[in-house]
């Protein structure tokens, strides 16, 4: 026995010395301990060799048995471990690359926005609901702006007769779910910027959760049920929100934001108005250029209210009429007894200086 316990120490130490790896050395003892084996096995009892290796297989046999559990039970536990252990979070970047710099070079020598806007920028998380005639310049916009995170919400998929005003989306992507077709050019356009798409409609159920993990939210959509649960969520989480809406040669916008004085968006639309007065973009036709001046509208919006640049639509409705080239704007203020925010941006309106 003393003898094996000499040679699994020398193969270890020379090993060590001649630099052989752990693995290799463990593979020369486990070579030599299947001789012992080998040799209990076959030469007969008494013979001095199997005496000098401890005279029965059975004690080599239990030794191995245990070093194995000993081995299975430490490559279970470090596994383990490894499933527990947090995934390494990547430091934050400091500053801009080159390449960032280049492409936000126009934003960055803007006075108002300037490095410290476009740090804002890197840094902000925007949730776009609608992926349509909206949604998709607001996202185009938003991902060029080098807004850091950007979600995007529907359950639509790309159709031919979406082409002529969603400029995101092109004839290879028909069929494709817009959030995953808005997805993929975005990435292309920007890769600095993180996309995340969900491809599902925006219920009341989902709304609150989803929204928290956001800064701002736009609303593209084109129908009162998602636009009140947007709102409603908007609200509930004190998330500002950038609104707009479609019809013809007409579009409409503001920022609605109870938290700092505006109303929200039921104050303004507290109804909803009868469906032969709303017809669909297929049933009234709409400008096929309205959505992108909207839209780009939408993102601008976001972008003054995320860096602080200029003044906001907040508190206004905007109105844009491309038929006879007219933009106006007109005050909103909050509804006392609004049934979603309570008309708390009264008081918040009055707290401010």
């Amino acid at each position: 026995m003393i003898l094996v316990g000499v040679m699994i120490a020398a193969l270890w130490g020379i090993g060590a010395l001649t630099g052989a790896p752990r693995r290799a050395r463990l593979y020369m003892i486990g070579l030599l301990m299947t001789g012992v084996i080998a040799a209990h096995l076959v030469l007969p009892d008494g013979h001095p060799l199997r005496e000098a290796m401890g005279g029965e297989a059975a004690f080599w046999l239990l030794l191995l048995a245990g070093g194995a559990l000993v081995w299975l039970y430490s490559k279970g536990l470090r596994r383990l471990k490894s499933r527990a252990a947090p995934a390494a979070v990547p430091a934050p970047r400091k500053g801009f690359s080159e390449t960032e710099l280049t492409r936000y070079a126009r934003h960055i020598t803007l006075r108002e926005i300037g490095g410290p806007g476009q740090g804002a920028l890197r840094r902000a998380k925007v949730l776009v609901v609608g992926a349509g005639g909206l949604g998709c310049p607001a996202l185009t916009y938003l991902a060029a702006s080098g807004v850091g995170t950007i979600g995007v919400i529907d359950d639509d998929a790309v159709d031919l007769s979406n082409l002529g005003r969603q400029v995101l989306f092109d004839e290879a992507q028909i069929g494709m779910p817009k959030v995953h077709a808005a997805a993929a050019k975005l990435r292309a356009q920007n890769p600095h910027v993180e996309i995340r798409p969900y491809e599902r409609r925006l219920t009341p159920e989902i709304a609150g959760d989803l929204f928290e993990d956001y800064d701002l939210v736009l609303d593209g959509t084109d129908n009162f049920a998602t636009r009140e649960a947007v709102n409603a969520a908007a609200v509930a989480t004190a998330k500002p929100l950038v609104a707009a809406a479609l019809t013809q040669w007409e579009g409409q916008i503001s920022l609605y934001e109870p938290a700092r004085g505006t109303p929200c968006w039921a104050c303004v639309f507290p109804e909803r108005p009868d469906a032969s007065l709303i017809p669909s973009c297929a049933e009234a036709g709409v400008l096929s250029p309205l959505p992108g001046i909207v839209g780009a509208t939408m993102a601008a919006e976001a972008i003054k209210r995320l860096t602080g640049a200029g003044e906001t639509l907040a508190g206004r409705l905007a109105i844009i009429d491309t038929l006879y080239a007219e933009n106006r704007s007109i005050a909103i203020r909050p509804r006392p007894g609004c049934p979603v925010c309570g008309g708390r941006g009264l008081e918040a309106g009055a707290a401010r200086p």
